[in-house]
């Protein structure tokens, strides 16, 4: 399409402005200059997602202002050269159309010019030229015009045809949990998800579809609206009403919903600090807490379960897994509860 830089690095260290030596998600300062390298992807941006931890950290810290809320976001672009979170550590992901592809970038997603893609990386390491902001939803999707650019290394998901964008990009935000949480999960497995958020309603719809009848699932949520909203769906065994962030009372009302048994399996969805106790002592001893909680301290996981004398298994949510986009994709497609959740909240 255009000249290319040439001596591009696979993981995109040739970005790097600040500290030496990092990497992109590391670095304080990005460089978001044109044209790309001749490894590089060039995206049209038009929706930022910002990760459900950093926007409720950014919205509370402006007393709820969406306006606000976006120059926050355009400040740390013009910052830092990517949309990094420096509270809770994260970014999001994005939705735009393919613009350039570099000749030498890796194309094993089979995608071209024009393509609407959705990056499977985070905004933490993507370089990204903000051009304005557009308007800013409680979804926490951010309409922007401006650019991105894709490492060699990056990882990038063509929106299939079937898939509202805007659902899509609802979706893949979270790709990583569902196919996560399935290979977690083992017949007559006890399985108990945190939060009743897409994260959360996506491992409970994969847990279901790997237990059939043969475990039993538990929801949790922080209001009696959401926990009724989760139940609705009949991906659960049960759900309850409780604030993880009190772990004592968590912990007994775990005792309640299970008999006293606990659980083998916690998922944690939850999109603030602070919940990390709750959810070790939900557990069994010798069972597994899988944190895909972005706000999570895992300094307090690890010593917290130490001081309480706890031997479980502490995964972090990572959020990439091998086709993670396909299995969540055909997640919602196949389970007609789930697709009218994410169809009422992100359709337009």
């Amino acid at each position: 399409m255009g000249e290319y830089r040439k001596g591009g690095d696979f993981l995109g260290r040739h970005r790097v402005i600040e500290p030496s030596g990092a990497l992109p998600q590391a670095a304080l300062r990005l460089d978001n200059s044109l044209p790309i390298y001749e490894n590089e992807l060039l995206i049209d941006v038009e929706t930022l997602n910002i990760d459900s931890a950093s926007f409720r950290q950014m919205k509370e810290a402006v007393g709820g202002d969406l306006r606000e809320v976006g120059e926050k976001v355009r400040r740390n672009i013009l910052e830092m050269g990517k949309q990094h979170n420096r509270v809770t550590g994260s970014g999001g992901m994005l939705l735009g159309r393919v613009l350039d592809i570099g000749p030498e970038w890796p194309n094993r997603f089979g995608v071209k010019p024009g393509d609407h893609v959705c990056t499977l990386v985070s905004l933490t390491l993507t370089p990204l030229i903000l051009e304005e902001i557009v308007g800013v939803r409680p979804t926490e999707q951010i309409d922007v015009k401006g650019k991105a650019i894709l490492f060699a290394s990056g990882v990038i998901a063509k929106i299939p045809e079937d898939i509202n964008l805007n659902v899509a990009l609802s979706l893949l935000d979270v790709a990583g949990a569902a196919p996560q949480v399935s290979r977690l999960v083992h017949d007559g497995m006890d399985v108990l998800i945190i939060g009743a958020g897409k994260s959360g309603i996506l491992s409970a719809a994969a847990a279901r579809a790997k237990l059939g009848n043969r475990g039993r699932i538990f929801g949790c949520a922080t209001s009696q609206t959401s926990v009724n909203a989760f139940m609705a769906l009949d991906i659960l065994d049960d759900c309850f009403q409780a604030d993880a962030l009190i772990a004592g009372d968590f912990m007994e009302k775990v005792k309640q919903v299970t008999n006293g048994k606990m659980v083998d399996l916690v998922v944690n969805t939850a999109n603030v600090e602070g919940t990390e106790m709750a959810s070790v002592l939900a557990c069994k001893q010798g069972g597994v807490v899988y944190f895909f909680n972005m706000a999570t301290n895992f300094q307090k996981a690890a010593l917290g379960a130490e001081g309480v004398g706890y031997d479980v298994t502490m995964i972090i949510g990572n959020g990439y897994a091998p086709n993670h986009a396909e299995f969540t994709l055909d997640l919602y497609r196949k389970n007609r509860k789930v697709k009218e959740w994410f169809d009422e909240r992100f359709l337009r």
